[in-house]
């Protein structure tokens, strides 16, 4: 274990020890079966000891004889964000109790969401898929957040008691469970976590600690401020116990731009350190990786070993974005700045970000990204769906329903034998043709509100938008997100599951064990008529090369582009068929 923590309850020999850090309280209680007056200490912390509290005693804190609320620490909220708090065991009889991780240049991520991966939709449930995620030959799993959330259902981005596992997926010890079934199977577990807003439903903290409400906003919410001690220990204490009581490898900061600056420098890098500190401690590989849609290359360092300051990556939306460009011929929102679709396809691959310090259009102009040469390409997360990309959408549509098959193929095989850590959307491995629809479970005003925003957003879009857009309140609509994993046995989805096994196999034998031996800075990509040719150099000597057709019309060999490349040898001669992609690795 890591250093004791000030947030949430302490199991002591003889009973329990109950913090809470409320500096603009007068009096705290605690409640259970009976009622204890807290202590008031220096720094704003109130602090009782109950003799005899012992796990799945539930409990609140009373401020001020005025309002009852949870635990901001609470690790179980059994009846939803405003019922009562659960004292548990952290304990837990680990079975793969050895495990340690995995090197960076391992991952090969499948992104899920746990309440529709599944026919369950709970911890459990998703272990009963977890050798079918090995045998594809993926490495990790990466889930959206699990922090407890207001009612049944919620993609979790509107977390608000952050150290607790939902109860709508299950206990503590099932998210355990499931991380271990992982660990048994040789997969790691990444888990997405919110430190730039708090959900708008359940968060009682402006009551009786208002600095975790900034007069600032983002656009969820009030945002946090993390110049005040407290609060910065609060999101790593939580990012900690998630790391280390639950045994997650990694954690994926959503959109730290929209956290306000000084603080979210601070707060990056304390955090990374704290995490750095427990990897040595551990002996284990812990990976930190970044939302960033600043393009901030100084944040990032896939090398560093454990983190010290630095992020492992960042999910590179460039990429999806020129990809996404390139296969629909969408061009509207941030779509627009990649009208270019090939200029900016060809710079993510060998350099990383296609904005590096250059005006965006859909920004009004003002410059975005800092220079990538020096970076290695593996802190670069590439992806051509996540959750964000096919959600945003106002029916949830994955490429499937938007781009030729054949398209997507080629598009999948490039993406997946890049140097870069590939990461695809549950059910991508298949061709899943199921939507991913915004979906929610809040009440009264503000349940009306979010489904007239969701209309507004998308009035553009679509003429009649009241028919068109899923309802986010209603379950159909969760109901149409979830996997159908009958679909398998269909010939179609056959096909793409084998394709992505053949690929991912490819890529576990022969480029990951050469990619610590990546030559740092960019790679050669030129991407003209149509046609990609990318070579990245190892160390050693090694060249990875990739040819590929990315049209609908056979294309010549382009010879100019190839000249001294012997390891296309005699098939100069020869044309490309339409959306081809042809591979090769070794020595020049």
């Amino acid at each position: 274990m890591s250093e004791p923590r000030r947030f949430g309850p302490l199991l002591t020999d003889n009973g329990a020890a109950f913090r809470l850090w409320a500096p603009a309280a007068r009096r705290v209680e605690l409640i259970e079966r009976q009622r204890h007056e807290m202590q008031k200490l220096a720094g704003g912390w109130f602090e009782v000891t109950v003799i005899g509290a012992r796990p799945g005693l539930r409990y609140r804190f009373r401020i001020d004889d005025e309002i009852e609320v949870p635990d901001p620490a609470s690790r179980f909220q059994p009846d939803d964000v405003h019922g009562p708090s659960e004292l548990t065991d952290p304990a837990f009889d680990w079975r793969a109790g050895d495990w340690k991780g995995l090197p960076w240049h391992h991952a090969s991520i499948l992104e899920l969401h746990l309440g529709t991966f599944s026919e369950k939709g709970t911890f459990r449930g998703a272990i009963d898929k977890l050798d079918h995620v090995a045998d594809a030959g993926f490495t990790a799993i990466e889930l959206m957040p699990v922090a407890d959330f207001a009612g049944r259902w919620n993609w979790g981005y509107d977390g608000v008691l952050l150290f607790a596992p939902d109860s709508a997926y299950g206990r503590p010890e099932d998210l355990k469970a499931l991380i271990d079934a992982a660990h048994l199977r040789g997969l790691m577990v990444l888990l997405d976590v919110v430190y730039n807003h708090f959900g708008p439903d359940g968060n009682y903290l402006g009551r009786y600690a208002p600095a975790f409400a900034a007069p600032a906003q983002t656009p969820w919410g009030s945002a946090i401020d993390y110049e005040v001690p407290e609060v910065r220990t609060f999101a790593i204490e939580n990012a900690l116990t998630w790391l280390d009581d639950f045994r997650f490898d990694g954690l994926r900061l959503d959109a730290v731009h929209a956290i306000i600056e000084p603080g979210r420098g601070l707060l990056l890098k304390e955090l990374s350190e704290r995490a750095g500190a427990l990897a040595t401690a551990t002996d284990r590989h812990i990976h930190l990786v970044l939302e960033n849609d600043d393009n901030e290359t100084h944040l990032l360092d896939p090398k560093a070993e454990p983190p010290r300051g630095k992020y492992r990556a960042q999910w590179n939306d460039d990429y999806h974005h020129a990809f996404h460009v390139l296969l629909t011929g969408e061009t509207t929102g941030y779509y627009r700045d990649y009208r270019q679709p090939a200029r900016h396809v060809a710079r993510t691959l060998a350099e990383g970000f296609a904005y590096q310090g250059e005006p965006s259009p859909h920004r009004g102009g003002a410059t975005r990204g800092e220079p990538t040469r020096d970076t290695l390409a593996l802190a670069f997360v590439n992806f051509l769906q996540n959750h964000d990309q096919i959600g945003n959408r106002a029916l949830g549509e994955r490429l499937t329903a938007l781009a030729p098959r054949a398209a997507l193929d080629a598009a999948l095989a490039i993406t997946l034998l890049a140097p870069m850590p590939p990461l695809l959307f549950m059910g991508e491995e298949w061709g899943a043709r199921e939507p991913f629809p915004f979906f929610c479970d809040f009440s009264g005003e503000l349940a009306e509100a979010v489904r007239q925003g969701r209309r507004k957003e998308f009035a553009e879009a679509y003429a009649d938008p009241r028919s068109e857009v899923p309802d986010p309140l209603s379950e159909q609509t969760v109901r149409l997100a979830r996997l159908d994993w009958s679909a398998i046995t269909k010939p179609e989805h056959r096909e793409r599951l084998d394709w992505v096994r053949r690929l991912l196999a490819v890529r576990n034998e022969f480029i990951v064990p050469r990619l610590p031996e990546l030559q740092t800075g960019p790679g050669e990509v030129q991407f003209d008529n149509e046609v990609l040719a990318a070579r990245w150099k190892f160390r050693a000597g090694d060249t990875l090369s990739i040819l590929a057709n990315l049209s609908d019309q056979t294309k010549p060999l382009p010879s100019a582009l190839l000249a001294g490349e012997a390891i296309w040898g005699d098939r100069r001669g020869e044309r490309l068929a339409a959306w081809s992609v042809h591979a090769a690795i070794g020595a020049p």
